[in-house]
């Protein structure tokens, strides 16, 4: 079976990390993959040190419409079975060099986060003929996408596929110690968060939490390690951090390339997102053993039983973030409790091999 993925990203997040951590569990199910996506994207420049096959489109973007025709030249060559799309605007090119040069290909779609609403054109693709199947990555996007976006006849084609982690890829090529790499006190317990700075992870409410742990609960034996990709909210991000005075508390640290390595030095992982799909970093801390706080963000609460392998508050709940946060801090007992049931459902359920596994079949349905 041969199958083209066709991903329109231009930066790297979780969406990125997924299809790369799929495609060698697809392989080894004798699948024969090839990407086409966007020249010199970090996708791109991860593929180049890989075997995989990568088509780079025109024009160093994917919703161009020199890649309408230009789509149907690679498939007519490539002749895959099944084309799958990973991004909203891989959709987009899919559902219109379809209408305009019939590409006689049916096609997937795996949909990994949630939107607050959803325009006619969007509405319009994604119940488009030809695409077969929609694989969302949580019942919660699963259940936005019912409400929003399907409409009754095309409800049967979304099912649900969580994400699954290629384990070989943690193994840590990174050792240096993130207290000596950003001057933090030794013996420090280290609060993680791992999340490029966009309006879903809803980093205020992060802030504003480490601001209540310091000024209202007086609990300041710790420090927040924010990891992430900046953007144009990142200046509003630090001003925010000087105006609530938690600057000594928390540290910007920028991409970091193998993030996931830092893992282990966390004592705890925490989330303050709105909007969630269903986080790889939160399957990475499960399998690290770094027991977890998060909003009850999308399909997080799937993963997450509070008080059992991890606490969850609502979203925008500042106060309960760090209420929670101070609580784990303060139990080692409780710690090593909810890392090892969150290993352990990380093992039974969320591996990348089971998520290949589970695609194929759902390959194999759209051509039967």
């Amino acid at each position: 079976m041969k199958i083209l993925h066709i991903s329109g990203a231009r930066s790297w997040g979780g969406n990125e990390q997924q299809l790369v951590d799929l495609i060698p569990e697809l392989e080894k199910l004798d699948i024969e993959n090839t990407i086409f996506g966007v020249a010199d994207a970090p996708l791109h420049n991860y593929i180049k040190t890989t075997s995989i096959a990568f088509i780079p489109c025109k024009d160093h973007k994917l919703n161009k419409r020199s890649n309408y025709r230009y789509l149907k030249e690679v498939v007519k060559e490539y002749a895959p079975d099944v084309i799958h799309l990973h991004t909203s605007d891989s959709v987009t090119i899919f559902t219109i060099s379809d209408l305009l040069h019939r590409l006689r290909t049916p096609a997937v779609f795996s949909k990994k986060g949630m939107g607050n609403s959803m325009s006619r054109l969007s509405i319009f693709k994604y119940n488009y003929k030809n695409i077969k199947a929609i694989i969302c990555v949580s019942e919660a996007v699963k259940t936005s996408m019912e409400q929003l976006v399907m409409k009754p006849k095309n409800v049967h084609k979304l099912m649900v596929v969580y994400d699954g982690i290629n384990t070989n890829r943690l193994t840590p090529k990174r050792f240096e110690k993130l207290t000596e790499l950003f001057n933090v006190p030794q013996g420090t317990p280290l609060i993680g968060n791992i999340a490029n700075h966009v309006n879903a992870k809803d980093l205020p409410v992060l802030l504003r939490a480490i601001h209540h742990m310091v000024h209202e609960l007086h609990y300041t034996s710790f420090h927040l390690v924010q990891i992430g990709e900046g953007s144009r909210s990142t200046p509003e991000l630090e001003q925010l951090t000087a105006e609530l005075g938690i600057s000594s508390y928390i540290t910007w640290a920028g991409f970091q390339k193998n993030a996931t390595d830092f893992l282990p030095q966390f004592t705890v992982y925490v989330m303050s997102s709105q909007r969630e799909g269903l986080p790889l970093t939160i399957y990475e801390a499960f399998y690290k053993k770094v027991p977890v706080v998060s909003t009850r963000a999308g399909g997080i609460p799937e993963v997450i039983a509070d008080g059992d392998n991890g606490f969850l508050v609502a979203i925008k709940d500042h106060e309960h973030l760090a209420t929670k946060l101070r609580d784990l801090l303060e139990h080692k007992e409780l710690q090593a409790q909810f890392a090892e049931r969150s290993y352990q459902k990380f093992l039974a359920h969320f591996e990348a091999a089971k998520t290949a596994a589970t695609t194929l079949k759902i390959y194999e349905g759209v051509l039967s």
